[in-house]
C-alpha cells in the first residue's frame, strides 16, 4: 500500500522568472503591432509638441477643481436653457428629410443672392410694382411655398392647443 501524503509543497513562483516571462510578452506584443505602437508614438508626439498632453495633465491634477467649475456652469440658470434647446435642434434636425432641406436651403441662398442685388441696386418699389410682382412665376412659387409652411405650423399650433385642452 502507497503512503499517505502528509504535507504538500507549494512551489513559490521565482520572481525573477516571472519578471523574465513579463517583459518577454511584453516584447513579443510590441513586435506583433509594431506599427499600431509606431502610429500611436507619433501621434503622442504631436500631441506633446503641441501642448495637448500639458494641458490634460494640468486638467487631470486639477480634475476637483475643474469639476467644480463645470458643475457650477451647468447648474447657471440658462445652461438649462441651453441644453434643452440643443436637444430639441438635433431632435429636429433628426426629423427632416434630407434631400427637401437640401431644396430650402437651395432656395434661401438664391434669395438671399437676390436680396443683396436688390440692396445693392437700392430701387425704391411703388405699390404698383409690388402688385404686379405677383404675376411673377418665381414669386408665386415662393408665396405658394410659404402659404404652405405656413399652414403645416398653424396645423402644428392647432394640435398643441387641442393636446392642452
Amino acid at each position: 500500500m502507497a503512503k499517505a501524503i502528509k504535507q504538500i509543497r507549494k512551489e513559490a513562483p521565482n520572481p525573477e522568472a516571472e519578471q523574465s516571462k513579463a517583459v518577454t510578452d511584453i516584447v513579443a506584443a510590441l513586435a506583433e503591432n509594431r506599427d499600431a505602437i509606431m502610429a500611436t508614438i507619433g501621434i503622442v508626439g504631436q500631441l506633446h509638441e503641441m501642448g495637448v498632453l500639458n494641458t490634460v495633465n494640468g486638467l487631470l491634477e486639477k480634475r476637483v477643481d475643474v469639476g467644480v467649475i463645470a458643475v457650477q456652469q451647468l447648474n447657471q440658470p440658462n445652461m438649462h436653457n441651453t441644453i434643452k434647446n440643443g436637444m430639441n435642434a438635433f431632435n429636429f434636425l433628426g426629423q427632416l428629410n434630407p434631400d427637401q432641406l437640401q431644396t430650402v436651403l437651395n432656395g434661401v441662398s438664391h434669395g438671399l443672392e437676390k436680396l443683396a442685388e436688390n440692396i445693392e441696386k437700392d430701387e425704391k418699389v411703388s405699390l404698383w410694382k409690388l402688385g404686379n410682382s405677383i404675376r411673377n412665376p418665381e414669386i408665386r412659387t415662393s408665396l405658394t411655398t410659404m402659404l404652405g409652411f405656413l399652414e403645416g405650423m398653424g396645423e402644428a399650433f392647432q394640435g398643441e392647443k387641442r393636446e392642452l385642452h
